[in-house]
């Protein structure tokens, strides 16, 4: 009798995995994923001292809800990792014309974002072969792919003169150019217009700082907007600050419950983003928070310093970690939350960081109000010892902040999910982790999937059948400790 009930729960669970598939394709066959190649120099591509618009561009189609991917032939550094695209530094126009054929052949992207008019000077007047170039470009990709949608800028100013005194002309060719085309496939986008190259530019008066960035990808998102369909779901939380550090305020992204009323305390989960404590954004778990919101909970993904941003260690990660839960605490009765019900969770160097708030103590606040009541680990990065995963430094101090060396009989019941073919974390580091938790009467769910790697899914790519596995593992775990309802 107890086999055949195991039999029935076991064939309901495959059941309700692949009916959650099942309605999230449904839901969303009307949603194409789109790919985007950025084109142009290196005001496309990026620098040193400088970042590309496309991570901005990439936030802001994230937030709206777009299933889309940036390919090309070079990666970016930003904040998330690489960001692909087909800048190239110091080239021109002409340049692009005569690569532009096996660029697209092997890059074919749905969209086209082409900034290309530097890299000449007055003297050379340059202005009839930069538009006779772009023409051609745009000939040889509608030749590739005629259902493709070409963007093209007008470019943005620059205070390098007399070098760059040919841009403005540039731009009314570049204008004159796109309406020859009389495509609606090819569109004009003025990135001149409000480009203050003084307020907008680096020392070199050329390259867009942080806010010229963003402020192109603005204007190229406004012109995504006309000719993208709608987004399956587009992501709107309240941005609170919790913290404040050298580059500015730490923000908490608050995604409240669908149906809340003044009064009624709502259990929590605030997520923390992986990226080994070097990369990463909190829009990594829009999707779970805007999910979980959608069944009660408020839901939260926490910013938090990160070395390529802020030049820290995973120290000043795990303070800002045990920061924002003493914050949601002490701010329960504005959030709408329950402050004895907050669930920790996170993916990776994020889970290391959910793990060290529900392990961790201190003699000024050993009793933390830090402390979560649950903890949801997605293979977390729990051992930081020499045999462990981490820097060379977090491995000398590793007994300060590696969670498997700090259990003690105050951690919160545990969800651990894990690959069985994870290079990072092995299952038998798991699986002590786990007897350790039980040593001290704490309760561990530890489920392995098998042959899943490291990450078991990833935010940037399409989604496989094991990001819906892990949501209902999580809900069954929250189920059962009473966070969500049956």
């Amino acid at each position: 009798m107890k086999k055949l009930f195991l039999l029935i729960l076991l064939v309901l669970n495959i059941f309700a995995v692949n009916s959650s598939i099942q309605l999230f394709k449904e839901k969303n066959s009307k949603h194409t994923r789109f790919t985007v190649l950025g084109l142009g120099d290196s005001i496309t591509e990026g620098g040193k001292n400088f970042h590309s618009y496309l991570y901005d561009l990439w936030e802001m189609l994230y937030s709206a809800g777009y299933d889309f991917e940036f390919i090309g032939p070079h990666a970016s550094k930003s904040r998330i990792g690489a960001i692909n695209n087909a800048g190239y530094s110091g080239k021109n126009a002409e340049f692009l014309e005569a690569h532009i054929d096996s660029i697209y052949r092997l890059y074919p992207a749905d969209i086209v974002l082409l900034h290309s008019g530097h890299n000449h000077s007055e003297a050379e007047n340059p202005v009839a072969g930069i538009i006779t170039s772009q023409e051609s470009i745009i000939r040889i990709i509608k030749i590739i792919n005629p259902n493709v949608k070409i963007l093209v800028a007008q470019v943005v100013t620059s205070g390098k003169l007399p070098k760059y005194s040919y841009l403005k002309d540039l731009n009314k060719g570049i204008a004159k150019m796109v309406k020859r085309q009389k495509s609606k496939n090819v569109i004009l986008v003025d990135q001149a217009k409000g480009f203050d190259w003084q307020k907008y530019t680096i020392a070199d008066k050329v390259h867009p700082n942080s806010e010229g960035a963003k402020r192109m990808a603005c204007v190229w998102f406004k012109s995504l907007k006309k000719i993208l369909p709608p987004a399956s779901q587009t992501y709107r939380p309240e941005l609170v600050s919790y913290k404040q550090v050298k580059r500015g305020n730490l923000y908490l992204h608050v995604f409240k419950p669908v149906s809340s009323k003044k009064g009624i305390k709502h259990p929590c989960i605030i997520y923390f983003f992986g990226g080994g404590w070097a990369t990463g954004s909190p829009l990594q778990f829009y999707r779970e928070c805007a999910y979980y919101a959608s069944k009660g909970m408020v839901a939260i993904t926490a910013d938090y310093r990160i070395s390529s941003v802020d030049q820290t260690t995973p120290f000043e990660s795990v303070e800002d970690a045990k920061d924002a839960i003493r914050f949601i605490r002490d701010h329960s009765i504005q959030l709408n939350l329950d402050a004895d019900k907050i669930v920790a969770a996170g993916a990776s160097a994020g889970g290391h960081l959910a793990a060290a708030t529900g392990i961790l103590s201190d003699s000024i606040d050993n009793k933390s109000r830090y402390r979560p009541n649950l903890l949801v680990l997605y293979y977390p990065v729990i051992d930081n010892s020499p045999d462990g995963f981490g820097t060379k430094q977090l491995k000398k101090r590793y007994q300060e902040i590696s969670p498997l060396h700090n259990i003690d009989n105050y951690v919160p019941p545990t969800l651990f999910i894990l690959g069985t073919k994870d290079p990072l974390i092995s299952v038998s580091t798991a699986e002590t982790f786990k007897s350790k938790l039980e040593e001290c009467g704490v309760a561990c769910d530890l489920i392995l999937y098998k042959g899943a790697g490291h990450p078991i899914f990833s935010y940037t790519k399409p989604l496989t059948s094991d990001f819906y596995k892990i949501r209902i593992d999580t809900d069954n775990f929250l189920k059962k400790q009473g966070y969500l309802k049956k």
